[in-house]
């Protein structure tokens, strides 16, 4: 990890402190000098007030007196522990004894100082709270890392379309702004947003992703900005967010046209300054993530029609970056076969033609699986004609389906070429093959069922009308 290493710079705008002293011309002064220094300060006279200023926002370091009049410092320590447990607390103290430093560590204390010091001194020992502060959160970081990793892909490509790709990502990783990726499903944006983080600065720091589709609007609440115990029913331990873990690194919203309008809101919040708050908590949080996020929507048409937010497209589409689908890759098919059947697998010449000829609606992922199935079917480790499924080797072949749509039964199977007709075939020819249950054939088009409404409306097939939900069509 590269932040908050001692063999990197130290980055005092990056940290959250927090000044409490009875003393008002030592706290005022110890204050204005370390807001010049670059950090983000706040000052409290006493205890109380300090809890109050707890109560509402997210401290990295704080620096209290121990003997104030009311309640004491070892009083604020314990408080903070209980409310911030990642919070390193400095006592300073005018009567150091040895059962005071013992209580005060016991309690959780990162350090003490003895009376007088230069603020130098107490300067070095803030940096190594934080430093130490950035290394727990790290390693809570990379233990969620390590339970969401899933198995790298590959981005493979010659094709002049992929080429331009790569061109973008290496110009736009480096940047540190928001990039929308916009494609059709299955055609690699994780691996996109991948590549810009690895092009970027945060390359060193938590990648974590999220689609938006797989989750209801509480839960993806709570895996965004996380959780405080008791928070709702189910919630037995307090949880970071999504945006703690991404912390200092980048995270990916997947499928951000799917985001309902009350969490479009929150999300905005964010991105405009930096602050968050758990579900079920009032304290402010900040974190510095980069947000690169993707669809399979056109956002523009969304906004039109008010299901998504202007202020948030904009916001997150400091630039845009399109991928090509796989029927447009000259020349990346027979790549791609051979990549993922391996150096130990073989495939007969007329079974790779129909896959370089076949127009690939579902994309990599599509052909992912097409593979793997063979594979599975296959003799010797080899895989013929015999191997692949009959909508790839007869694309156009039309099987009689019950129990769907009239409209859709009936529909022929051909195309003309053009990008909507080649949508309109694949919609329908997955509904006759699942016999018109929309649910599996959402599924197996990798969208949600609301965007499988919109197609069949699109395209006119009988049972386009979605049920409106009143999230899609909220302005917050």
């Amino acid at each position: 990890m590269s932040n908050g290493s001692s063999n990197t710079t130290f980055d005092a705008s990056q940290v959250e402190l927090l000044f409490v002293d009875d003393d008002n011309e030592f706290r005022n002064t110890a204050a204005k000098r370390f807001a010049r220094r670059g950090f983000h300060v706040q000052e409290a006279p006493g205890v109380n007030d300090a809890l109050r200023l707890l109560q509402d926002r997210q401290f990295d370091v704080v620096v209290s007196d121990m003997a104030m009049p009311g309640l004491t410092g070892l009083d604020l320590l314990q408080r903070i522990k209980e409310l911030s447990p990642e919070c390193e607390v400095i006592l300073l103290t005018g009567e150091a004894t040895v059962e005071t430093a013992v209580q005060a560590m016991k309690l959780g204390a990162y350090d003490f100082l003895s009376k007088p010091f230069s603020l130098a001194e107490l300067e070095t020992l803030i940096q190594k709270a934080y430093e130490r502060r950035r290394l727990s959160q790290e390693n809570v970081q990379l233990k969620a890392v390590l339970e969401r990793s899933q198995p790298k892909l590959q981005m493979i490509g010659e094709s002049p379309a992929m080429q331009e790709v790569f061109k973008l990502i290496a110009k736009a990783g480096p940047s540190d702004k928001a990039i929308l990726i916009q494609g059709e499903s299955g055609t690699g944006k994780e691996l996109v947003a991948r590549g810009l983080h690895d092009h970027s600065s945060r390359a060193g720091r938590p990648l974590i992703s999220i689609n938006c589709t797989a989750l209801t609007e509480t839960l993806l609440e709570s895996e965004l900005f996380g959780h405080e115990k008791g928070a709702f029913t189910g919630a037995v331990a307090a949880k970071p967010g999504l945006f703690e873990l991404a912390d200092g690194g980048t995270l990916f919203i997947d499928e951000i046209g799917e985001m309902p309008g009350v969490m479009q809101a929150k999300l905005l919040r964010v991105l405009q300054d930096g602050s968050m708050r758990r579900v079920g908590s009032l304290q402010e949080r900040r974190v510095n993530v980069r947000v690169i996020t993707a669809t399979n929507r056109d956002l523009a048409t969304e906004v039109a029609a008010h299901r998504f937010r202007e202020d948030l497209y904009y916001r997150i589409n400091v630039m845009s970056l399109d991928l090509p689908p796989l029927r447009v890759r000259a020349g990346d098919i027979t790549l791609l076969v051979k990549h993922f059947l391996g150096p130990d697998w073989q495939i007969a010449p007329d079974a790779l033609r129909a896959l370089e000829t076949y127009n690939w609606p579902g994309n990599i992922r599509q052909l992912i699986n097409i593979i793997e199935r063979g594979k599975i079917l296959a003799e010797d480790q080899f895989i013929t004609t015999d191997e692949l499924p009959a909508t790839v080797l007869n694309p156009s072949a039309s099987n009689t389906a019950l129990g769907m749509p009239s409209s859709v039964r009936a529909m022929p199977l051909t195309d003309d070429g053009t990008l909507a007709s080649i949508e309109k075939t694949r919609v329908v020819e997955v509904m006759q093959k699942q016999k018109g249950n929309k649910s599996r054939a959402a599924q197996v088009l990798g969208i949600s069922r609301r965007s499988l409404y919109r197609l069949l409306e699109k395209y006119n097939l009988e049972g386009g009308t979605a049920p409106v939900e009143p999230n899609e069509i909220a302005r917050v």
